[in-house]
């Protein structure tokens, strides 16, 4: 008897449905083919077991499980539940009449538990679009899938419920979320808030610029001077993550394996902070069977990178390309796989070995050129890519005794709203830009128009201070979120000027 139950396959955070045939014939063999992985192969073993310990008859004749499409590679363990389910129903101990109905996900335990998996999401959108009723799956996955409206996600224990299930000797209830109640619930709670910063007025000021346009900084400063603390605070005041983004952002996270089964939906920006040892295929993503980065568990968020010339230089060259295009491109021989990367790229640093080059009261002791060289870890085609500079100063003991109340990150926050949505309004019929740190040259001559005191303060700034040809577009990018910060169509002197200031690693004088 030929039986079809249906499972999933995810490659990227797209999924592809797979459809499981198994047949029964003359014989005692068992035949599992569709380029099955060793992980995929060894799922005979457990669904042996499991049909033993629960007192399941596996049937004493040649089974054929074939896995198409057949020329897609299957990885992992979550066809478990879709073959035993097979087996069980062309051996006529579960009822087949509603299996096309279904997606069956899940890895099995010896005793028919069924495990949690990841890359839940990518999976019920695609059953979904493609009409399936419902899903079942493990019950610790059932509220990350139960975000989709319109499907039947039904969570089970083990496989003796999902065979009561088909059988209809137990009624079962799908899970129910409330999207947008679990949208809201938590969109604007933080552990951090700018409020707690004493001090520190021109950094909150770079972040509200930052923010409002989504620019990338670069802190440079002593130790001790708040650069961490600060960094950890601009998701803060970044502007909520809408239903779409929350959604985008919760099929990358499900399918790396970190999504909070309490939670389902991530809902607050990400804010990833990975360490200086890293590497590049952990930074971008990749692997024998690819797997985001940390690049794109960071969409939609913050990356931040935490002393940079400590990074391996091949490390933070491979950035360059995902910081224009927001996107990586994973190449294989047999297939190449898109993950979204459009985060803003936070860094910090220390101005020299000992970090106390510049500094107000204490010497720096590092030998001479030692600072130059410091600094040329980091390649100028990344500095590039990176509009504002921003030297953090350590805090004074007056600020630090100061009890009077500092700005909350709410109050900055409605402020780079207001500028988003300034020019989500400028930029709807531009295509793939949403702010303005997204502006082609084609788009900054259209929007960032000087007057002639304007040319002349950018001019005289260039030949004075040294600044290279490539801050230039970078200033102007700058200066145009400064002007929608002020509610300005145009780009007024004191909007470059503030721009200028934030150009500290292109002054030609910067390490003497």
């Amino acid at each position: 008897m030929l039986v079809k139950t249906y499972g999933s396959a995810v490659f990227g955070i797209e999924a592809t449905t797979i459809t499981i045939e198994v047949n029964l014939g003359q014989g005692v063999n068992f035949f599992l083919v569709g380029l099955p992985d060793n992980a995929v192969r060894e799922s005979q073993q457990r669904i042996k077991a499991a049909f033993k310990n629960n007192d399941l008859k596996f049937p004493g004749k040649e089974i054929t499980v074939n896995m198409a499409p057949a020329d897609i590679r299957k990885e992992g363990s979550t066809f478990d539940l879709p073959i035993a389910i097979g087996i069980l129903a062309s051996s006529d101990q579960v009822l087949a009449s509603q299996l096309e109905d279904y997606i069956l996900l899940g890895e099995m335990s010896l005793d028919g538990t069924l495990n949690p998996m990841k890359g839940i999401l990518p999976v019920v959108l695609q059953a979904k679009k493609e009409g399936f009723k419902g899903v079942i799956l493990p019950i610790a996955n059932a509220l990350e899938a139960a975000v989709v409206e319109g499907i039947d996600i039904y969570g089970m224990k083990n496989l003796c419920e999902v065979i009561q299930f088909f059988n209809g000797k137990q009624q079962f209830e799908p899970v129910k979320v409330d999207l947008e109640e679990a949208f809201k619930q938590k969109l604007n709670e933080f552990e951090v808030d700018f409020k707690d910063v004493k001090g520190q007025q021109n950094i909150k000021r770079a972040f509200e610029i930052a923010a409002s346009g989504g620019h990338n900084v670069i802190l440079i400063g002593p130790p001790g001077a708040g650069k961490s603390m600060l960094a950890k605070r601009l998701s803060t005041i970044l502007p909520p993550m809408s239903l779409e983004e929350s959604l985008e952002t919760t099929k990358i996270h499900s399918v790396a394996g970190k999504i909070n089964k309490e939670k389902g939906l991530v809902t607050q920006r990400p804010f990833r902070k990975p360490h200086h040892t890293i590497s590049s295929v952990a930074l971008v993503g990749g692997g024998g069977f690819p797997q985001p980065g940390e690049i794109s568990l960071a969409h939609n968020g913050v990356l931040f990178l935490d002393e940079l010339p400590e990074y391996q230089r091949v490390v933070l060259e491979v950035m360059r390309q995902p910081l224009e295009d927001r996107v990586v491109t994973i190449s294989r021989a047999k297939f190449t796989v898109d993950y979204p990367a459009g985060f803003m790229l936070v860094a910090a640093m220390n101005p020299c070995p000992c970090g106390y080059h510049n500094h107000p009261e204490k010497e720096c002791v590092c030998g001479p050129g030692t600072v130059q060289k410091y600094l040329n870890k980091i390649s100028g085609p990344l500095l590039d890519r990176i509009d504002l500079h921003v030297e953090v100063t350590p805090v004074s003991y007056d600020e630090l005794a100061n009890h009077q109340p500092e700005e909350g990150s709410s109050e900055i926050r409605s402020r780079v709203v207001n500028a988003r949505v300034l020019q989500e309004k400028r930029y709807e019929n531009e295509s793939g830009v949403h702010s303005n740190a997204q502006m082609s040259s084609k788009d900054i001559q259209s929007f960032c128009r000087l007057d002639e005191t304007g040319s002349a303060i950018l001019k005289s700034a260039m030949e004075k201070m040294g600044l290279s040809a490539r801050a230039y577009d970078r200033i102007l990018k700058v200066a145009r979120t400064i002007a929608d910060l002020d509610f300005s169509e145009e780009i007024k002197s004191n909007h470059l000027a503030e721009a200028i200031q934030f150009r500290s690693l292109d002054r030609d004088n910067w390490v003497n």
